[in-house]
């Protein structure tokens, strides 16, 4: 009995260490187990405090009255699947005849205090389904991205949600996207994580670091065009729209549109062309969007507009050319001048680090998401690296990308320079890697991409 007393003991106290040092261990040793019996014993008595039950229908209490019974108790939710992750639990209920998910949605905090979880989300899967996901503990505390994560050209992982699930940057669901930070905000290590990604894929990376470069130019052999200056950037984005155009001309030579081709073969975008001939798709990082509106002189306007209307145009219609826009700025708004709101438009997705007002977290989510502007607000200065995202949809969620350093980013980089890309019409801006790269560096090549 003592033996029996003191292994209990050390295992009440390991599970305390666990949960206190690594809560993402002691979940998956003890706090699945736990969470999964008390939401199964208290499911039925927190469904009912929580508004979320239904009256029995009308036979079953003549039924009782007729045979002189007890009247049935109200009916909750029907359970459909327990499952548990790596982070949580997922719940899958059936709603009752009268209920709505958005009632499910609105007692989400209410459940997550009744069963002892950290936070859930719901999400109607489809007509009267929906899918609770239950986090067992803080999983933007310190992000640990899974082991397996989906890859390719087009979509890659970036960030982890405050679910748990793992958030993917998808160039074909959304083309262009914005993301605005305060400084030390974590923007600058979002961006790293998203060209640390890029780097293994076979597409071309194109950057604009206003910065003199400081930013990007450490990441230089991976890129296959950069500019460290508006100056240079007007001509870059100017030659970035001549490409598209050359592109369109070649979806338009090989449209096939012939009356025995089918309609899925038919060309609209590179990714219908033939592997062989289609060209590999461009991501474009604007490091500082600001520094590109902004201006003193008469001949700074010009140029700015000839920026700000080369961004638009490339914004509109270089999704089917393969041309990607991912711009970042700590604030977006109208006082950059014309343009600048038909531009942020076109940026679908949005992703808001820590800003310093509530003006800037409306620059990102006010026309699409209003309810994500008091999450980005709320964003503490001590968590850099956390954001919210959202897109036009209206949904948002908060998520935090795993730290990645400069000199990992670098390595990447340097490791996949193959990989960079050789792009006649962005030539003359392709950096100089004389001063970087060693004698032996490895010649780069243009791979087509595959979806």
């Amino acid at each position: 009995m003592t033996w029996l007393i003191v292994a209990l003991v050390l295992v009440v106290a390991a599970a305390g260490l666990l949960r206190w040092r690594r809560p993402a261990w002691y979940w998956l040793t003890f706090g699945v187990t736990l969470a999964a019996l008390r939401v199964l014993i208290r499911y039925g008595s927190v469904m009912d405090a929580c508004g979320l039950t239904v009256p029995p229908p009308r036979w079953r209490l003549a039924l009782a009255r007729l045979i002189n019974r007890p009247v049935p108790e109200p009916r909750a939710p029907r359970i459909l699947r327990v499952r548990p992750t790596r982070t949580g639990l997922v719940l899958r209920i059936k709603l009752r005849p009268g209920q709505d998910a958005f009632d499910v949605a609105a007692s989400c905090d209410r459940l997550r205090h009744s069963f002892g979880m950290y936070g859930i989300t719901s999400r109607e899967l489809r007509s009267g389904v929906v899918e609770l996901r239950m986090t067992g503990y803080d999983v933007l505390k310190r992000v640990q991205m899974p082991a397996k994560l989906e890859r390719t050209p087009t979509r890659i992982p970036v960030a982890l949600r405050e679910d748990g699930e793992v958030h993917y940057r998808d160039y074909r669901t959304v083309p262009h996207a914005l993301t605005l930070g305060a400084t030390k905000s974590g923007k600058s290590v979002y961006q790293r994580n998203l060209v640390t990604e890029l780097a293994a894929q076979p597409v071309a990376l194109v950057g604009i670091d206003c910065k003199q470069g400081v930013e990007l130019y450490p990441l230089a052999r991976r890129f296959s065009a950069l500019a460290d200056n508006p100056d240079t950037a007007a001509e870059l984005l100017d030659a970035l729209v001549a490409h598209m155009e050359d592109v369109y001309q070649l979806i338009r030579a090989e449209q096939r549109i012939a009356a025995d081709i089918p309609d899925a073969e038919i060309a609209a975008d590179i990714w219908d062309l033939p592997e062989d001939l289609r060209p590999v798709p461009i991501v474009v990082l604007v490091d500082e969007v600001a520094e590109l509106a902004l201006f003193n002189t008469k001949e700074e306007e010009k140029r700015r507009d000839r920026i700000i209307t080369a961004l638009a145009r490339l914004a509109q219609l270089g999704r089917a050319a393969g041309i990607y826009l991912e711009i970042c700025g700590q604030r977006f708004g109208s006082e950059l001048g014309k343009g600048i709101t038909m531009l942020r438009a076109q940026l679908t997705g949005r992703t808001a680090h820590r800003v310093n007002d509530e003006s800037s977290a409306n620059m990102a989510f006010g026309d699409i998401a209003p309810d994500a502007v008091l999450a980005a607000v709320q964003i503490s200065p001590d968590t850099p690296g956390v954001a919210v995202a959202g897109d036009s949809t209206g949904g948002w969620a908060r998520i935090r990308t795993p730290h990645t350093s400069l000199r990992k980013a670098v390595n990447a980089c340097n490791r996949h320079a193959d990989l960079t890309p050789d792009l006649p019409a962005l030539a003359p801006f392709r950096p100089e890697l004389d001063a970087l790269a060693p004698a032996s560096a490895p010649a780069a090549k243009s791979a087509p991409a595959t979806a």
